[in-house]
């Protein structure tokens, strides 16, 4: 709990900093500062989350927390569209960045109303002293290397499409849809249903099984992309389904990480796999990017997809099912 009031802080304070930066590179310090917060907001809130549910619903607590991304992404894109029309594009930047600072109030809510868990607690009594790079031990190692490699997979899909995507429609497909409001509507609906649909499942039918059915259809849906010609009427149409398996196979990533290390150093085993992948998996765009010099956007992008989610689905097959795990200490 203490962890993210001051992660909720932190990425409050360097958004606001960013909206004032006057150079490039302070720009660049200031965003890369509120990272750090980003990525320890995650990491504290779905440790916390997962610690405090029942196991039966954990998987659909952890999603439901977690689909709060998607009503995220479409405040913001409204907002986006408010500022940039009301005020001039050279100060509505700043303003966008500024408004970032809103999450800052709930650390006091936070404070108030949440609880340490009982869990973690209880861990703290009896081994106070556990260390971030337990997580590297011999007996923890391989849990550790699956994860990330997992969460890899899971990132890089997401970054790979929705990076590289839109240029490919638009550019090589010459479709019109594509970044309109419409499409990206769509997509964000998509998006949380799919992220609670994966809650449900991930909880009903297992952790690995959600990850195989829902990297299975993802790869397919960006090759239907990529292969196959369609209108504009149609592109429209599979904004759903793009938005429902890239975003909905994140539902299952928090319970897993959650459920796969012990108590003592369940933060850091979850922050590092989970933000291991995210970095790792920011360099598939690039590496596209550099592909698609030789063959052409779709096959790179179809190329990349096929890895990481390939990625994901042998990983899946290596890791115990967790669903319904009592936590250890």
């Amino acid at each position: 709990v203490k962890t993210l009031q001051i992660t909720v802080l932190w990425f409050a304070v360097f958004t606001l900093l960013c909206a004032v930066t006057q150079s490039f590179a302070q720009l660049l310090w200031a965003r890369g500062l509120m990272g750090l917060g980003f990525g320890g907001e995650w990491t504290a809130g779905a440790v916390l989350i997962g610690e405090v549910i029942r196991p039966r619903d954990r998987g659909k607590a952890v999603g439901l927390v977690q689909a709060g991304w998607a009503i995220g992404w479409a405040i913001a894109t409204l907002l986006y569209v408010a500022v940039f029309s009301l005020i001039p594009p050279q100060y509505a930047w700043r303003v966008l960045f500024a408004i970032g600072v809103a999450p800052a109030p709930f650390v006091f809510w936070i404070r108030r109303f949440v609880d340490e868990p009982t869990v973690h607690r209880q861990a703290g009594e009896t081994k106070p002293n556990a260390k971030m790079f337990d997580i590297f031990r011999a007996d923890i190692l391989w849990t550790t290397l699956r994860a990330s490699v997992l969460a890899i997979g899971i990132q890089g899909g997401y970054y790979a499409t929705t990076t590289w995507l839109p240029t490919y429609l638009k550019t090589e497909r010459h479709l019109s849809i594509v970044g309109t409001g419409a499409y990206l509507g769509v997509i964000i609906v998509g998006s949380y249903i799919g992220y609670l649909t994966g809650a449900y499942v991930s909880d009903r039918f297992g952790r690995r099984r959600t990850f195989i059915a829902f990297a299975s259809a993802a790869l397919a849906t960006v090759l239907i992309y990529t292969q196959l010609a369609f209108d504009n009427r149609s592109m429209l149409a599979l904004g759903f389904p793009l938005g429902f398996f890239a975003s909905g196979i994140f539902s299952g990533v928090g319970p897993l990480l959650t459920e796969l290390f012990p108590t003592r150093i369940r933060g850091s085993g979850q922050g590092f796999c989970y933000n291991f992948g995210r970095a790792t998996g920011a360099i598939f765009p690039f590496l596209i990017g550099r592909v698609s010099q030789t063959t052409s956007l779709g096959h790179a992008i179809g190329i990349f997809a096929a890895v990481a989610y390939g990625l994901v689905m042998l990983t899946a097959l290596t890791l115990p099912e967790t669903r319904g795990r009592t936590l250890q200490s």
